[in-house]
């Protein structure tokens, strides 16, 4: 198990990074399979701490291959996620690591989940954001989310490899990547809320990759969303239409800086505040946008107070760290 961690003072805590682990295929850029590269190149940026994590399991995130990605049996993740724990024995001072899982995959996945939220190593679980198409507002995601909740694991709401609307681009990697898969977290990260999940579980702790897509617009909208069509029944939660409205449960989700972009970082501080943003890089693998990202950071933040809050206390918090 690793050592307590104790995150240098002043450094920044990035939530979402990803390292390649022992067996991994090939497949990606030299930093993936270069941790000691990486750490040391985050650090000199001033990024002391990465929670890192596989948005596929042992699967890949090449779009023609996803649907092997949910067809990954209990143990070949269970060794998959013990060999990033692996990492963060060999870099205890500059990683911690997300589990991952399918929250569709079955009763035996969750427990199996859950098990590794007791091992130091493990501060959160990283799930994809739509699963072959389904977003997780259907009903059999509550063992997930109850899951979650009792664990109190934040959760990294990541992309899939193919995300709903990737057949439509006509074979364009690279617009699935930096279009598409936003498309995803927004729509999946609307679909938890409006199901009303964090209001039948209210310890769920949920970060949203990619800055939350465009989230920070939809509040109005999502309320609106919610309302009856005249002559239809009203729209609510799986159990109850509940309380809360769609904008105010949205505020509760946490989400990340890995969209290097002021706009999307200005729209996030007005509809989230900084008391709900995390710094987050996406690097490795995309090692040159961590920059633009902190000049960003540091542009957009005047105050040192928002800027510490972002940087990294809002991370301590959500964490637990030391």
């Amino acid at each position: 198990m690793s050592p307590a961690l104790t995150v240098p003072a002043g450094m920044m805590i990035d939530v979402h990074g990803h390292l390649a682990a022992a067996g991994a295929g090939g497949l990606g850029p030299p930093s993936l399979f270069d941790p000691e590269g990486s750490i040391e190149a985050k650090r000199e940026q001033g990024i002391g701490l990465t929670v890192i994590g596989s948005p596929c399991g042992a699967g890949s995130m090449l779009p023609g291959a996803a649907a092997e990605n949910y067809a990954q049996p209990v143990a070949k993740v269970r060794a998959y996620n013990e060999a990033i724990g692996d990492l963060v024995d060999r870099f205890p001072d500059a990683l911690r690591a997300y589990a991952y899982l399918d929250p569709f995959g079955g009763d035996a996945m969750l427990e199996q989940a859950a098990e590794l939220m007791k091992d130091p190593r493990f501060v959160g679980l990283i799930v994809n954001s739509s699963i072959d198409g389904e977003y997780l507002s259907a009903p059999r995601a509550d063992g997930f989310f109850a899951m979650a909740a009792e664990t109190a694991s934040p959760v990294l709401v990541h992309p899939p490899a193919e995300p709903v609307g990737t057949s439509a681009m006509g074979g364009h990697i690279g617009l699935v990547e930096h279009a598409v898969r936003p498309c995803d977290i927004t729509a999946g990260i609307a679909a938890i809320v409006c199901a009303g999940w964090l209001e039948r579980y209210p310890a769920l702790r949920l970060i949203a990759a990619g800055g939350g897509g465009g989230l920070a617009h939809l509040p109005e909208k999502l309320d609106a969303a919610m309302r009856p069509w005249p002559g239809q029944p009203p729209t609510g939660p799986h159990d109850s239409p509940g309380t809360a409205t769609p904008s105010e449960s949205l505020v509760r989700i946490y989400v990340d800086t890995s969209f290097p972009n002021a706009a999307q970082l200005r729209a996030n501080l007005t509809t989230f505040t900084s008391s709900q943003i995390l710094v987050g890089t996406d690097a490795p693998p995309l090692m040159d946008q961590v920059r633009p990202i902190t000049d960003i950071i540091a542009s957009e933040l005047p105050d040192p107070a928002d800027r510490d809050r972002v940087s990294y206390r809002n991370a301590l918090e959500l964490f637990d760290f030391s």
